[in-house]
Parts: C-alpha cells; structure tokens; sequence
C-alpha cells in the first residue's frame, strides 16, 4: 500500500515517543503489504474499525488511534488523523 502520508506519523512519534515503535510497525507492514479488502486488513490487524467511511486502527495496545481513508483499487491509504486514546475518545475528529 502507498501511505499518504508519512509526516503524520513522524509528527506524532515525536509528540508521543512511547507510541513511536507501535506506529513504525503499523507503517512497515501496511507499506509492504496491497491489503485489497477491509476483511484482509482485519486479518493482520484484528482490532481496526470502521467508522463511516473511514478505517480507523488500534495502534500500541490502546495507545493511540490511527484514522484513514483506503483506497482498495489504487492501494492508497491516506492518513487522516492519529490521535491518543483520550484524543480519539473526545470525538473532534469526526467533524
């Protein structure tokens, strides 16, 4: 999967250096992996959600949560948003 982007990441691994080993994993496996279905995803990742339109995954044992858009026919995952828990759990990400 293409990963757009990986700022994000970096900019949340700086913010939050604990998470910071959890997301790189999520990253290396989801860059070298064309998951074509959420149900494949689910596969490697049995905590991710979908939320709407959007996927959202349970990153570092409920450390943080990673937002995104997938597109399956382009194997593009664009990253929203990645939050802490309490973050996520506020809800200002849905507006």
């Amino acid at each position: 999967m293409h990963v757009i982007t990986r700022k994000r990441l970096l900019e949340f691994n700086k913010k939050h250096p604990d998470c910071a080993t959890s997301v790189e994993s999520w990253y290396r496996i989801v860059k070298h992996t064309n998951f074509n279905t959420f149900a494949e995803f689910r596969q490697t990742f049995p905590s991710v959600d979908r939320v709407e339109k959007l996927t959202v995954f349970n990153i570092g044992g409920n450390k943080a949560r990673l937002i995104s858009a997938i597109h399956y026919n382009t194997h593009r995952i664009y990253i929203r948003r990645i939050l802490t828990h309490a973050e996520y759990d506020r809800g200002d990400w849905k507006e």
